[in-house]
């Protein structure tokens, strides 16, 4: 049998539970431990490649696995696993994997307010750009604005935004807003190699390139009034802010560095894979500890990453608008995390149990929390509330964004950045970027349609609606 027959093969086993779930039983190949789970309308489903539903199946062969393994509807062909996919494993007798991860820890996003209306804004919105890109270092490589010792980055890497605000940047209501309040225990400098940390040194406070970006972006619908208030946002038209970037070289090295020496643990252990690119240790082995010390310094350094870029947000606002910050409202709606790896309590089975939830091309969907999803810089980008069904069904966990439905390769083959540009600015969006390239690689056209992938979510009712926001301003690295 070949291949690609055996892929389509196991596409075709999805059984329909309902309208947004389907199941791919364990028993639908050799040595699957658990069932695998789709979430998404019929047109997320057929558009998902078949193999990223093989790579599901991969997963679902690992120790200590925790039933199901989770592909979320912005779910796409990557590395060991589908990006957009979340797998749990028992905290005592699983694994914990680098890949299953992802190389940028904690690409995550901050929402931002402000209480200036698109209208305010308009007249200035191309010096704002302008500037904002003049004041955040962006592009493949950028170094930032700070110079920080070896020791205040092991700092960095053990407080995360604590040290930020401790130092004046960001201020203490930053972190009553942001998941693990921008500080993730459990951190260890030691276990970071000094070739991560020499990446690390000049990139604190960039946005790097590729899907990064940040956003000006202009309420357009609310459709929970109630929650849209708790987070100060009252009305369409008021302008928000959003940041999406992650760990930079640092997080990428703490990746590729422990992928080797999981490589080693395989074997040392005596782990049957499917996939080398499934490369993980045993959470209790020494090998998965000291992974999981590494890690969370990469999702501190991501936290503090961001929440130095809002700093420098802030004063561009009160250069370009002359008034305090706190006066236009410029406070952090929530911070999250994608790429990630969390010791959490899950009831599995009626039983309460510590599990190391992986969310790779995912984020947290805990009750009544802020969902921050990503669309595209030509379409539109929601806020949503996690739910207690969340829980239930995936884990607290929801997708990240639009979800690619093709590869940047093929976007600059299709696509071309002036003319991205153009087509944008007809739709009034003001858009700076490194190279026209990027805008080619991150055209609209290069990602699935996010209201699908919403409109699964919400169905499902593991996140709900809240807000949904249209860009008027984007800079890409």
């Amino acid at each position: 049998m070949s291949r690609v027959k055996w892929r389509f093969e196991m596409k075709e086993k999805l059984k329909k539970l309902g309208e947004y779930e389907w199941l791919l039983p364990k028993g639908s190949r050799e040595r699957m431990n658990v069932d695998a789970k789709v979430i998404g309308n019929k047109r997320v489903v057929d558009a998902i490649e078949d193999a990223a539903i093989q790579q599901l199946t991969n997963v679902a062969c690992l120790p200590g696995v925790i039933r199901p393994v989770i592909g979320l509807p912005d779910m796409h062909w990557g590395y060991g696993l589908p990006m957009g996919a979340v797998s749990a494993f028992d905290s005592q007798d699983g694994i914990i994997s680098s890949g299953l991860c992802g190389f940028d820890i904690n690409c995550g996003v901050n929402s931002i307010r402000t209480n200036l209306t698109y209208d305010q804004i308009k007249p200035k919105l191309n010096e704002l750009v302008s500037t904002l890109f003049k004041n955040i270092p962006c592009g493949v490589g950028a170094k930032g604005r700070l110079k920080l010792t070896n020791d205040q980055l092991d700092q960095v890497l053990e407080k995360g935004i604590d040290w930020a605000i401790e130092n004046g940047y960001g201020v203490s209501k930053d972190r009553e807003n942001m998941e693990e309040r921008g500080h993730m225990e459990g951190g260890d400098s030691s276990k970071v190699s000094d070739l991560a940390k020499k990446r690390g040194l000049q990139q604190l406070g960039t946005l790097g390139a590729g899907n990064h970006f940040l956003e000006i972006q202009r309420v357009s619908d609310i459709y929970d009034q109630e929650f849209a208030n708790k987070w100060g946002i009252q009305n369409p038209d008021q302008i928000l802010i959003m940041l999406h970037c992650g760990s930079r070289g640092l997080g990428h090295q703490v990746a590729s560095d422990y992928l080797k020496i999981q490589e080693q643990a395989v074997k040392k252990y005596n782990i049957w894979l499917p996939d080398r690119q499934l490369a993980c240790a045993p959470s209790k082995s020494q090998e998965g500890k000291d992974y999981f010390s590494a890690m969370v310094c990469a999702v501190n350094y991501s936290f503090t990453n961001r929440i130095v870029m809002t700093h420098w947000i802030r004063e561009t606002f009160k250069k370009i608008f002359g008034k305090d910050w706190e006066s236009m409202d410029l406070n952090t709606i929530y911070g999250l995390c994608h790429n990630v790896v969390k010791l959490e309590n899950h009831v599995v089975e009626g039983e309460k149990r510590k599990l190391f939830v992986h969310r790779k091309g995912s984020t947290r969907s805990f009750p009544d929390d802020p969902v921050l999803i990503a669309g595209t810089m030509g379409t539109s980008s929601y806020i949503l509330r996690g739910t207690d069904k969340s829980m239930e069904k995936t884990f607290g966990s929801t997708v990240h964004g639009a979800g690619r439905a093709m590869s940047r390769h093929a976007a600059i083959r299709k696509f071309w950045g002036g003319k991205v540009k153009e087509e944008l600015a007809n739709k009034g969006i003001v858009t700076q970027s490194t190279h026209p390239k990027v805008l080619a690689e991150e055209a609209p056209g290069a990602y699935k349609n996010v209201d699908d992938v919403i409109e699964s979510v919400h169905g499902m009712g593991i996140s709900l609606k809240v807000a949904r926001t249209v860009p008027v301003g984007v800079l890409k690295g």
